[in-house]
Parts: C-alpha cells; structure tokens; sequence
C-alpha cells in the first residue's frame, strides 16, 4: 500500500480526486462535537472547516487503503477486516475499536428487547450469535494473530488513559455550567456521525467506489471520524497550552516556527486590509507652519492635542484601534481553538521526533500520519 495521504494543512485539501462529497458540510455538528471534547462554547468555523477538511482527507486516503487490502482478499466490498487490517499495529486504538463494536453489538441487543440476564448470560457462555460484530472482529484478528497478542487484547480491562483524561476534562467543563449550558452540552456529547448515516455516506462520496464498503465497515468509519475529531482537539488542547507564556519557564519564549510564520502571515494580511488603522499609520512628522499663516497657527496647536480639534481626533484614533484589534486580534483573545493550533499539532503529530512522538501513528504512511489508525 504506497499510497500517499495528502496533506491537511492547506484549506483545499485534495480528497482523492473525489469532490462531490465536499458540497456536503459537517461544520456545523463537528462545533457542537468540538465543544463536547473540550473546545469554547461556541467553537471558532473556521476551525471548524480545518477539522472537516482534515477528517474528510484521512478518511478518503483510509478508504482507499481499505479497497486495495479488499482486493487482495478478493472480497466484493469493504468490511470490517480491511478496517481491523490497518490498525493491527496500534494496539491501543485497535482496543479501543473493539470495545466500541462491543456496545454495538449491545446496544443492538438492548433495542431488540433483551433482558439484561440474558446479556450477562451471553457474555459469560460466550454465545456470538448476537454477537455479530464482536464475533467478525475475533475471527478474524484469530486468523491472523500469531503471537496471541491481538486476541488478548478482549480480555483487557486495562483503564484507557485517553478516554479517561477526555472525562476529567467534560467534568471539569461542566463544573461552571448552568443548566441550559449543561443541557446544550450533553446534546452536543450524543453527536456523531454514525447518526447521520447516510449523509456521512454521500460525505464520503461512496457510491463513486468500485468497491464499497458495507454496514459494519461504515459504523467503524464513522467511529473513527469521531475518533480523530476527538484526537485533534486533544493535541489542539496541548499545543494551545504549550503557546501560553509561563512564568519562571526558561523554555517559554521556545515557539513553534510554524506558529510564528502563520501568526506573522495573519497579521501582515490584516494590516494589509486595514492600511488606515492607528497600528500601521506611522505617526506624522512635525514641521514647522508657513510663516504669516494664522489658520495654519490654529490648526497646529490643535493637533497638538491643546483644542477640541484634537481631543476628536484621539476619539477616532481610539474607534479605529478597537476597530482593527476586533479585526485583527480575534483570535489572540479567543478561548476557542484556532485554525493555528489544528495546524500547528498535524506537524508536531507527523515529526518522528518531539514532545507528541509517543503518540504518532504505529502505523506509518508515506506523508502525513493517519490520526484514527
């Protein structure tokens, strides 16, 4: 598999070749989902657009990656084991996938009306035939397990340290909730993609796909979209904290080039869009009035500031630096994530060395590492 991902950290993302599925927006449920995972209250739509643009690229080159393992299997359509394939190597998603299938497949009992005796009865007999994910999963990873660490990986009950810190920080958000906040967010927490099923198919343009993938293989899909949403905002959440000036740290003034360049390429178009505002407008050098001219005596002493003259033109000089740091510091005094924090921790995400190394892919590609596998 000598695909390459293609790079999110341009706006217009190539997505495969495929743009039908770009007319179609999840920016306005990945706020609420960003929200839910930590971000402000009403996070920023251009962050927004950047997460939707990254998802959608990742999950398109995953798709492809899957095709290609289905046909080598010689399979008609992608399935859960192309999915289970990819992830092999990542030990602590692939458990964390495992564990999601399992309260799939208890879920889906649960709506059928089964007693929950009978749930704990199937667990501890080990019945699969409601099973139905669960027992795609340990067939296959059965199959091609040879050191029995894969199918180990079922009886774990090892506490997810991601997953946890993720709760801490939801109670931790709500502590300062009212109740309308609080109930704004628990909707936003039961959002996901799996919810919106079919457009999350059309989304993702399958009915393009020679070979498509079937319902287990879209549940999963939609899993890991949340999944990475949830991982961007995790190391957004780092890297933000990381941009925060401490003091008594030696290593403080220690900033991203990359985050140096965007803030200076930010500022410089914002200026370029206000040429009139105070900031950029140097200020006037003095000389000395035309000799004879008495209006020319007046209007100077105004503008040195000693009349009512003057006293206006410090009043708009004022509005207009309100005017340009709304304009041009909006995301400087933001609590939200910016678009300079999801671009700032892809590159510490793809470096092979620094501080969120540990937390790259196992599973590395040619370019950009995949978040969800």
């Amino acid at each position: 598999m000598n695909n390459t991902a293609s790079s999110p950290m341009s706006v217009a993302t190539s997505s495969g070749g495929r743009s039908t599925g770009k007319s179609i927006s999840f920016a306005a449920e990945l706020q609420s989902m960003m929200f839910s995972l930590g971000d402000a209250r009403r996070p920023l739509h251009e962050t927004a657009v950047l997460v939707e643009d990254v998802v959608h690229t990742q999950l398109i080159n995953l798709l492809q990656q899957a095709a290609e393992v289905s046909q080598l299997r010689g399979a008609r359509v992608i399935s859960a084991e192309d999915l289970l394939f990819l992830m092999r190597k990542d030990k602590k998603k692939l458990k964390r996938l495992l564990k999601y299938m399992f309260f799939r497949d208890y879920k889906s009992k649960i709506v059928k009306g089964i007693d929950e005796d009978d749930l704990l009865e199937d667990k501890l007999s080990g019945s699969n035939n409601a099973n139905k994910r669960q027992k795609i999963a340990q067939d296959f990873l059965n199959s091609i397990d040879q050191t029995g660490e894969l199918l180990a990986m079922f009886e774990d009950d090892e506490i997810d340290e991601v997953k946890q810190e993720r709760m801490e920080r939801a109670e931790r958000q709500t502590r300062i909730m009212d109740s309308a906040q609080y109930a704004e967010f628990c909707e936003s927490r039961q959002l996901s993609f799996s919810k919106k099923a079919s457009k999350f198919r059309d989304w993702l343009d399958c009915s393009s796909m020679e070979i498509k993938p079937n319902v287990v293989a879209m549940e999963i899909l939609a899993y890991l979209a949340y999944e990475t949403v949830a991982q961007l905002v995790d190391l957004a959440l780092l890297v933000r904290q990381d941009m925060v000036a401490k003091a008594g740290d030696p290593f403080s003034h220690a900033i991203s080039a990359t985050f140096i360049q965007y803030h200076n390429t930010a500022e410089w178009s914002c200026m370029k869009s206000y040429p009139d505002s105070p900031e950029n407008t140097p200020p006037p050098t003095p000389t000395a009035p035309p000799s004879g001219s008495q209006h020319s005596g007046k209007t100077t002493s105004g503008s040195l500031g000693n009349g009512s003259a003057g006293q206006d033109s410090a009043k708009t000089k004022q509005r207009k630096r309100k005017k340009s740091t709304a304009a041009c510091g909006v995301e400087a005094h933001s609590d939200a994530i910016q678009p300079c924090h999801i671009r700032e921790a892809i590159r510490r995400y793809g470096h092979k060395i620094g501080p969120l190394s540990p937390f790259t892919s196992a599973y590395r590609r040619n370019g950009m590492a995949f978040l969800a596998c």
